[in-house]
């Protein structure tokens, strides 16, 4: 019988660099399979269609969420998010592990629905890099950039609810920290699987 995939669960604050390292983990461990998220925002300059996320509109967005088709969904920054429940199951059946990519509020729900799932906090050096990291993406306004800043203050402090906290102030140290993670638990036993 194949083992069950883990579910590893990313999050953190905008600009904390979740993305960065999910991407090298991907490229690196070709079992990881990222959960791509539903979305009301507008794609950002590169992002693709079902690669990066399903871009919909609100409309289309609450209608999934009345039929029940998501794992967790949330409205962050004005937006709604959400991880299609099905798809995440057959995949971690199959053994594929999966990577989450997801802020605070939708790791919170993740965490009741995902029996398994591995918890980890990628944690910025400070308000003012992360400040300093926002403006460089130059994806946004200085009001969402405040915006932001302010609901990381919030999620930083959520970090304790986390199986593991990375602090990301040198990307290849912060990388190396999140593989061992990975690593250890693919070596995990677990009793009841």
């Amino acid at each position: 019988m194949k083992d069950k995939g883990i579910a590893l669960v990313i999050s953190g604050p905008s600009g904390a660099g979740k993305g960065t390292l999910v991407k090298m983990l991907t490229q690196e461990f070709p079992n990881i399979t990222f959960s791509v998220s539903y979305t009301t925002r507008r794609p950002r300059r590169g992002e693709k269609q079902g690669i990066d996320y399903f871009f919909v509109d609100k409309e289309r967005f609450k209608e999934l969420v009345e039929r029940d088709f998501f794992a967790e969904w949330a409205q962050v920054h004005g937006n709604f998010y959400g991880t299609p429940k099905i798809e995440i199951e057959q995949r971690l059946d199959k053994g594929l592990d999966v990577i989450f990519d997801i802020d605070v509020q939708g790791a919170r729900k993740l965490k009741q629905n995902l029996k398994d799932g591995v918890f980890v906090f990628i944690m910025p050096p400070g308000i003012e890099e992360l400040r300093d990291r926002l403006e460089k993406r130059g994806t946004d306004s200085k009001e969402v950039v405040e915006k932001r800043l302010k609901n990381a203050k919030k999620e930083i402090d959520a970090a304790r609810e986390f199986d593991f906290i990375v602090v990301n102030d040198i990307l290849s140290e912060a990388y190396e920290r999140l593989r061992c993670i990975y690593i250890a638990q693919k070596s995990r036993v677990y009793p009841d699987r």
